[in-house]
């Protein structure tokens, strides 16, 4: 007869569980998981300060379909799902330790607000050193263009 001890029952057990609710956060995290009633698409709202005559203000923006008062909401959209990974924070600060080259590239700052792909977004940008440039760039035209690399 096969028996099975309490130790490797309750792992077995907690390994189903811890399984279950992975998957239960994947599939949360995915905005068409959304239940009935939840609003369609992702909405952002930027506020560019000190990036220039006609580049600063506040816009809003909502994507799937690319909608909003933003000077480019196809553009922009695009710009952040382009940048979009599972399992990786598109609106991530440049990570604790980084090394940045020392240039200066303005006084300019953003800030956005909102949800994207079912998640919060409350995330600042400036161009303070090269992370931070890059950081900016990579989510041009969500953010002004404002002299960085060329871009395709």
């Amino acid at each position: 007869m096969f028996q099975v001890s309490r130790t490797p029952a309750a792992r077995l057990l907690g390994a189903a569980a811890l399984s279950a609710a992975v998957l239960a956060s994947v599939c949360a995290a995915h905005p068409a998981a959304a239940g009935p009633g939840a609003p369609e698409g992702d909405r952002l709202t930027v506020t560019v300060r000190d990036a220039g005559p006609g580049l600063d203000g506040t816009y809003e923006l909502s994507c799937h379909p690319s909608a909003g008062d933003h000077p480019d909401p196809e553009g922009a959209c695009a710009a952040v799902e382009g940048d979009t990974r599972w399992g990786r924070d598109t609106f991530a600060p440049v990570p604790e330790g980084s090394v940045c080259t020392m240039q200066y590239g303005g006084p300019a700052t953003a800030h956005v607000t909102g949800v994207w792909a079912g998640r919060p977004v409350d995330t600042t940008y400036d161009r303070r050193d090269g992370c931070e440039i890059s950081r900016w760039d990579r989510m041009v035209p969500l953010l002004p263009d404002l002299g960085g690399p060329a871009r395709s």
